[in-house]
């Protein structure tokens, strides 16, 4: 079992062969990291550069005071910002959890059992991968009403339980599993949950950091659900109260508010470039072994 290494896209070690592509990456890694390095310097700008003109890129005056009236401002509403922070947290860690459990356990399923309509379960997960949220918002929204999800917490959860893009990522690599080492365990007595937690869950790895940052970049920035679901200010989560937060939080004044603004961008950016930068070479082994049959 620890032979199998399916197809790897990142090279393992450096060679000076490499350095023709260094010349053309580098440069080009540069360029692209620019917002990211706007987004962090741009949190740290006082009023007056804020709205400096030309507009600066690096900020001169670094303060601290963006992030010191984010959180008065907060406490100010009645709300505190760590209840929207709690709730974004408990609901991410919640989604990504169960999503990983899901696409694992069903992707085992599709790749590795045989049973009635098996085929065809997988087309419509296929299918699910070409209707975008605008198009199916009406459905879902009756949906939820008939649940009797609306302006509650599980609203958070269990509608973006349901990811088309985690299970097709995940079948595609347990495919690439041999299915004799499966039928060898089965010989030997084990059953189906001993060959899903200590054969594919081992060897999916990859897979399984790729559904994590999908189902956390989903979660974590979804918007829709506080604005459409809940009416309870204290279910909303922080990515609903940032998109809110120039304008309601100062008044109206949302020139005021372009600070606090910036400071809270800044804190809704760092965890996904974190989770990124940690898992970001299983994306690419992942994105391999999804197209090889």
């Amino acid at each position: 079992m620890s032979s199998f290494q399916g197809t790897k896209i990142n090279p393992t070690k450096f060679h000076k062969s490499q350095l023709k592509f260094y010349t053309f990456l580098v440069p080009l890694a540069i360029f692209m990291a620019l917002p990211i390095i706007y987004i962090i310097f741009h949190a740290f700008k006082p009023i007056d550069e804020l709205f400096a003109y030309p507009p600066r890129f690096f900020v001169q005056k670094p303060t601290f005071q963006n992030f010191v009236d984010l959180f008065a401002q907060t406490n100010a509403s009645g709300i505190p910002i760590s209840r929207y922070l709690f709730n974004s947290i408990v609901v991410t860690i919640i989604v990504v959890f169960l999503t990983i459990l899901f696409s694992t356990m069903a992707g085992y399923a599709l790749s590795k059992k045989n049973f009635l309509l098996k085929k065809t379960i997988f087309e419509i997960n296929t299918l699910a991968l070409m209707f975008v949220p605008a198009a199916v918002a009406i459905p879902r929204y009756l949906l939820i009403e008939k649940l009797g999800l609306i302006n509650s917490f599980w609203v958070h959860i269990l509608p973006l339980l349901a990811m088309p893009i985690g299970l097709f990522l995940v079948k595609q690599f347990i495919d690439q599993i041999p299915n004799e080492l499966v039928e060898a365990a089965r010989m030997d007595g084990a059953s189906d949950f001993r060959i899903y937690t200590t054969i594919i869950i081992p060897l999916i790895k990859p897979a399984i950091a790729t559904v994590a940052i999908l189902s956390f970049q989903t979660v974590w920035n979804n918007i829709e659900t506080s604005t459409l679901y809940v009416n309870d200010e204290g279910l909303k989560t922080f990515s609903f109260y940032m998109s809110t937060l120039a304008s309601q939080v100062t008044g109206g004044n949302t020139v005021a508010g372009q600070g606090i603004a910036a400071a809270a961008s800044l804190i809704m950016f760092l965890p996904n470039l974190i989770i990124f930068i940690i898992l970001q070479s299983q994306v690419m082994n992942t994105m391999a072994h999804s197209g090889i049959k």
